[in-house]
Parts: structure tokens; sequence; C-alpha cells
């Protein structure tokens, strides 16, 4: 049976900060540990520009790159509110998206 969820897709970079540590860590934690939403992913980007135009990419010239990740989350739209309530002061404006959807939970 399939049930309604809400999707969250957050776009950031390695170097971004969170409260404690990067934000990286910290979105993924808060929202297993405090939020216990369904399950969250985290991708990391080989290529990427956001609204600058600047490119962040990986390549072999390049010891370190600042690359983009993008997080995935999705659970019942209450838990899911209660979570971007938390989060949503940490997300530069623009950098997330979210929709309804539905599982087969």
């Amino acid at each position: 049976m399939d049930k309604p969820v809400r999707f969250v897709r957050i776009y950031f970079s390695e170097t971004d900060r969170g409260p404690r540590g990067t934000l990286k860590e910290y979105l993924f934690e808060h929202l297993r540990r405090t939020h216990q939403v369904h399950g969250v992913t985290v991708f990391r980007g080989i290529a990427g520009f956001g609204q600058s135009g600047e490119s962040h990419a990986s390549d072999l010239l390049r010891l370190s790159a600042d690359l983009p990740l993008v997080l995935e989350f999705f659970d019942a739209p209450e838990r899911v509110e209660a979570a971007l309530q938390d989060i949503r002061p940490l997300i530069k404006p623009g950098h997330m998206v979210s929709w309804d959807a539905f599982c087969n939970c």
C-alpha cells in the first residue's frame, strides 16, 4: 500500500560548516538521531556549479576540491516538517527543494 511522504533534497558543498563540524556530518547525524527519519543518503558530485557560476570539479590537477554534495531524505510529512524547522536556518536560500511523493512502505 502506498503511503504519502515528503521528499527533501539539499544542495551544499564539502566545506560548508554546521554547528559542530561539517554541514554534512551535522545534517546526517541530526536527521538520524534527533528526528529518526526513514532514511538519509548523501551523494558526492564530481562536478557542479551554483548561482554564482563558479565551477567545482574533481580532477587530477587539484589536490583538494570543494565538491558539491546532495543530501536526500524522506518520511511522513509531519516528521519532515519537524526536521525542516531545525535545519532550515542552516541551508542557504535556493539550496533546498521538497515535494510530496508516495512510498511503498
